[in-house]
């Protein structure tokens, strides 16, 4: 178990509380649609309602709930006391909900909005590498060479496949970013609810500013510079990928410039890899980010190039295991932090062997929106050229690579950078959980409940049966899942209290021989039913701990924060050390993600729920003994498989040849996905035959109209 003392417990879980109760991470797309006929992207703003305050009734009722299969039931009692006082008639919770409610009043889109970026991201001084990012891992590309993932390529080189991918990766980037700019891209809904899309409006051009005391995001829609930055080797180039006039290039052009940077790594002098300073202390970097504009030379205007750059494109020279349970590394932290710029929203990663995947800087917007746009990059995989006429092609600037003025001090703070995201790396642990057992088709036609609800219920059935020090089994703990307030006005997410007294009454009674089948099953069935009505409620912003940051926020005094209150009662902490922190990213189809444990000795864990898999990724930190990814992951698997034994067989349900039909449908899913790549390469073709010819025929059919003419 990690000591910490009781003052800086307290510290870490005030500067926490956002990040523990945050998204990391994702939202949970169950209730996610389209219409029939597709909306203008932002046409929805207007009508979208603000968040709401939730009343201190609302606030009482949920912590009391969420705090007492946490607490022994003294301390229970005394947090009822508390907490009657604090939303007393006058109390001290009645003076910050009216503080609350006229800040409200004065900020443009939400009460929450200023106040959820600062206390989140922009005040927590922890490295952002880890702590903060999320990485996502794609799926390998159609046209994979398997020798490039059985036999990797040395160490130091680039690869034909691995630019070639990257370019096309790229392009659809940059197709994606048209369909939002021009409001193609449809508005989403919660079933008929419009959904806000202002988070779309902060991929693109996005970085976060090193500051002190705090950071700051800057985002500005559309953006319109024409350039990404490169990493490759830890130096960073300027590389147009769009013409001045921001029309499109052809993907071989996108090649060529890329081919271009690897020339260049190998035959110029290397400069300092300062993108390390992003990995390290927010403080430190703050500090040499001062002192590398103070330097003078073309320091200034590089670190202007680099925020301002669509996004950043990773050509990493080397690639990890093909082993997932160590690539996913790559994309994490490159096991060295180094030859990345974790402040932009989206860092595009291609290993040498061609895997790829986006690192992201949490700040600007939610998983759920980087998600949808790498289903898209991917799903569109191999890319298609987009409409270029011969007119247009003209070949794009050179690169430019960035040259630095680096003093003394601030290479000593680029050292203290390294160590400090070496010792990060080293310390934290993660594997990942893919399988076939079932996915969301089995638990909704045979559980017949909530595929999010049911996983949330595994993973805590995993918690109760991973051993303690003693041996026995663990007793309840806090447990959060990221619920979407996107149905609001600039809304983000409110956590969803997964544990219950519900919850945890059917995991203390699965493995108790005494408790009939029949009780367990009723246990089950009222567990899910808590823990949906908990997660819809914070959907709609019925939720407590945005609540609980803004009435904190409002606090004005040092005196005031002594106050007996909530936020000084013991209860406090311990419903908010969130153990067991989770982010739903269903259903996961073209990608793997995951990011950090939020407190030091507990779990993140990112899940996706297939129609017929699950992907599980859990992280958790090595110098904690009372954790341990790798056994986490085994209690994990034994309680998917476990909990069936409460449901009917699956041939009870779906017919004895169910099994057959599973191949049948997994032969014809394959087929589809070749004959699509058939059609792509025919179209990818015919487009090249049609720019290579078009222009001849067309010469032949005005000359022959000539001479009838004449």
């Amino acid at each position: 178990m990690v000591l910490v003392a009781k003052s800086a417990l307290a510290a870490l879980a005030s500067r926490r509380l956002a990040q523990s109760s945050s998204s990391l991470r994702c939202t949970d797309r169950r209730f996610y649609s389209t219409p029939t006929a597709p909306t203008k992207t932002f046409a929805n703003q207007d009508r979208i309602e603000r968040l709401p305050i939730p009343s201190l009734s609302n606030l009482s009722t949920k912590y009391l709930a969420s705090c007492k299969p946490l607490l022994p039931e003294d301390e229970y009692r005394r947090t009822e006391e508390v907490v009657k006082d604090f939303v007393a008639p006058g109390g001290f919770g009645e003076v910050l909900q009216q503080r609350l409610t006229e800040y409200g009043k004065e900020q443009k889109h939400s009460w929450l909005e200023d106040i959820w970026l600062k206390k989140a991201y922009l005040e927590w001084r922890e490295p952002s590498m880890i702590n903060v990012n999320w990485w996502c891992t794609f799926n390998d590309h159609p046209a994979h060479p398997k020798d490039l993932l059985r036999k990797p390529p040395p160490k130091g080189v680039l690869t034909t496949f691995q630019i070639q991918r990257a370019a096309g990766l790229i392009s659809n980037m940059l197709n994606f970013k048209d369909l939002v700019d021009s409001e193609r891209l449809p508005a989403e809904y919660m079933r008929d609810r419009p959904l806000c899309m202002n988070q779309y409006k902060a991929q693109f051009g996005t970085s976060r500013i090193p500051g002190d005391p705090a950071d700051t995001i800057r985002s500005v829609h559309p953006c319109l510079a024409r350039h990404v930055i490169v990493l490759t080797k830890g130096q960073i180039y300027k590389v147009d990928v769009l013409r001045a006039d921001g029309s499109r290039v052809p993907l071989k052009e996108l090649e060529r410039v890329l081919y271009a940077v690897g020339e260049d790594s190998l035959h110029t002098k290397p400069e300092p890899g300062v993108g390390i300073l992003t990995a390290g202390h927010r403080d430190t970097w703050a500090k040499a980010n001062k002192e590398l504009l103070a330097a003078g030379g073309a320091n200034a205007q590089n670190i202007e190039t680099i925020n301002d750059a669509l996004f950043a494109v990773c050509l990493d020279d080397h690639s990890l295991s093909k082993n997932i349970d160590i690539s996913h590394r790559q994309i994490f932290h490159n096991d060295n932090g180094r030859n990345r710029w974790f402040d932009k929203s989206m860092q595009l990663i291609v290993a040498s062997n061609g895997r790829a995947g986006v690192n992201g800087e949490h700040t600007p917007a939610d998983a759920v929106i980087p998600g949808k746009i790498f289903d898209y990059i991917v799903a569109n995989e191999p890319a298609v050229d987009p409409t270029v006429s011969e007119a247009e092609a003209i070949a794009l600037p050179a690169p430019e690579k960035l040259v630095w003025t680096v003093p003394d001090s601030v290479k000593d703070l680029m050292k203290e950078a390294q160590n400090t995201a070496s010792d990060l790396i080293n310390d934290t642990e993660t594997c990942l959980l893919q399988t076939d057992i079932y996915g969301s088709r089995y638990i909704k036609e045979v559980a017949q409940v909530s595929p999010d609800a049911y996983i949330q219920l595994a993973i805590q059935l995993a918690w109760r049966r991973y051993p303690t020090a003693s041996g026995e089994p663990q007793g309840p703990t806090a447990m959060y899942e990221s619920a979407s307030t996107r149905a609001f006005l600039h809304g983000r997410t409110e956590t969803g209290r997964s544990m219950t007294s519900d919850t945890w009454a059917f995991v203390e009674s699965f493995d108790n021989d005494d408790v009939l089948y029949d009780t367990k099953r009723d246990l089950f069935r009222q567990a899910i039913k808590s823990q949906s009505a908990y997660m819809k409620a914070a959907t709609f912003g019925q939720g407590i701990d945005r609540h609980m940051m803004g009435l904190k926020s409002m606090i004005q005094q040092p005196a005031e924060a002594s106050t007996p209150s909530i936020f000084t009662d013991g209860a406090y902490l311990k419903s908010m050390w969130f153990r067991l922190s989770t982010s739903n990213m269903s259903p996961g189809k073209y990608f793997y993600g995951g990011f950090g444990p939020v407190v030091p000795d507990g779990y993140g864990i990112n899940y996706a729920i297939g129609k017929d898999e699950l992907k599980f990724s859990i992280s958790s930190k090595r110098s904690c003994e009372a954790t341990n990814s790798f056994t986490f992951r085994d209690a994990l698997m034994r309680s998917l498989k476990d909990m069936m034994i409460l449901f009917p067989k699956r041939s009870e349900v779906w017919g004895l040849g169910w099994e057959k039909e599973r191949v049948r449908e997994k032969k014809e899913q394959a087929y589809l996905g070749i004959m699509k790549g058939l059609s792509d390469a025919y179209v990818e073709k015919k487009e090249a035959i049609a720019k290579k010819y078009g222009a001849h025929k067309k010469a032949d059919g005005a000359s022959a109209g000539q001479q009838d003419k004449e």
